[in-house]
């Protein structure tokens, strides 16, 4: 099973943010993204992050 490492979040015009979704690979994430607009004012209200591998857990 792939990782999901990438994640779409939707930041408002007052700074708040929300997870959309997150992807295997940062392409996917765009397409999204794309596809759901994400233009206000001219600015991008979509971000693209990438998130940290988890860590194993130490015994």
């Amino acid at each position: 099973m792939a990782e999901l490492m990438w994640v779409l979040i939707r930041q408002d015009a007052g700074a708040n943010r929300y997870r959309v979704g997150r992807y295997a690979t940062r392409a996917e994430a765009e397409r999204v993204a794309d596809a759901l607009g994400g233009r206000l004012g001219g600015a991008r209200v979509y971000l693209i992050e990438r998130v940290p591998a988890p860590r194993a857990a130490s015994a």
